[in-house]
């Protein structure tokens, strides 16, 4: 069984993903190491003094609501087996942090919603660090990922990418990709948090069978790829995704779902496909 240390956050869905992987039973769970609140959208919120009713805030409160829906009983219930060390938003790149990951020497590293990791960690890594990007790339990289595709009215863009990670802004070779499973009537956020229970299974199988996982054929960079900024996260973008919703966005997609899936073809690793229902 494989020794991994996960490199995450503090979030109700980093909290439920660490702690499904080590219940899974997938690989032994040595350490979790997770950052803390500082730079979440709720803090960033406060110190810009955004209006409490203003979209922004209104969105920021409903996704806190729907994660507690979806992951508070297990994250309460569940045991905190992955023998987490909690830090300051940052601070995994610290000397002391990078040495005493260099030292457990897992066999892999797996991140989700961590900082962006500097040298040397990735070094000391080589092939041997993942991570899941919240976005299907190279279509969507960058911040808020599956946030745009929905306020640009295309959900066949939203999905997760599993990925070796490296220096670049999610741009490591892609192990594996899924799309988000869309249902009448639903939300942004139960559309996400489906899809992070989805990732926890993806992500346990995938750690679980890394030794038997070939290279994959690597997609071409689309020419229309859109690199997401936080601060492309305004009142104007916000609203326009309400709008999107109220105007039907999900039915229009229901009704034309597999051509509009064909037309963003995403990797699908064989030994990682109908992983889910």
């Amino acid at each position: 069984m494989k020794s991994v240390a996960i490199l995450t956050g503090a979030e109700p869905r980093h909290t439920f993903l660490r702690k499904a992987i080590a219940a899974s039973g997938c690989c032994d769970v040595v350490r979790s190491y997770c950052e803390g609140l500082e730079q979440s959208l709720e803090a960033r919120l406060e110190r810009a003094d955004a209006p409490g009713e203003g979209a922004q805030s209104v969105h920021v409160a409903a996704r806190a609501r729907s994660e507690a829906d979806f992951f508070a009983l297990f994250n309460h219930f569940a045991e905190d087996r992955p023998n987490p060390v909690f830090l300051p938003k940052g601070a995994i790149n610290e000397a002391e942090h990078t040495e005493a990951i260099r030292q457990l020497n897992p066999d892999l590293l797996a991140a989700f919603g961590c900082s962006l990791i500097k040298e040397p960690l990735i070094a000391a890594f080589p092939r041997r660090f993942l991570n899941v990007h919240l976005g299907l790339s190279p279509y969507y990289r960058g911040s808020g990922t599956n946030f745009f595709p929905l306020v640009d009215g295309k959900p066949e863009y939203v999905g997760a990418t599993f990925m070796y990670l490296d220096a670049g802004i999610d741009t490591g070779d892609i192990i594996h990709q899924i799309r988000a499973r869309v249902f009448p009537g639903d939300t942004p956020h139960q559309i996400g948090n489906r899809l992070i229970g989805d990732v926890a299974v993806v992500y346990a199988r995938l750690l679980e069978h890394f030794g038997a996982l070939e290279p994959m054929d690597q997609p071409d960079m689309p020419a229309d790829a859109r690199l997401c900024r936080r601060d492309d996260f305004t009142e104007e973008a916000t609203t326009r995704l309400y709008t999107q919703f109220e105007d039907g966005l999900v039915e229009r997609y229901l009704a034309d779902e597999a051509a509009l899936c064909a037309a963003v073809p995403i990797v699908t690793h064989p030994k990682l496909a109908g992983t889910l229902p």
